[in-house]
């Protein structure tokens, strides 16, 4: 027996946001007034640790950077179950 419910298809074609995060980082106002074009901002990750991948902003999985052609892609390296 399937567990996927059998009127699925009612929702399939709902548009949802998909978003990644690389990381994050606290500065105080001071320094985000002091920001420019070329500044950079340290995250508090390491350049090879997982991102986050977020459906409507719900962590779902775990993923890495790739590069497909000249765009960003992720790849997912985990997903969380129910």
């Amino acid at each position: 027996m399937s567990d996927i419910p059998p009127n699925i298809d009612v929702v399939m074609d709902v548009p949802v946001e998909i978003s990644v995060e690389l990381g994050s980082c606290r500065m105080p106002m001071r320094e985000v007034l002091q920001l420019s074009v070329g500044s950079v901002i340290q995250l508090d990750k390491v350049a090879d640790a997982p991102v986050d991948i977020f459906i409507n902003r719900k962590l779902i999985a775990k993923g890495e950077v790739v590069v497909v052609e000249d765009r960003f892609g992720i790849k997912i390296t985990e997903i969380y179950s129910k």
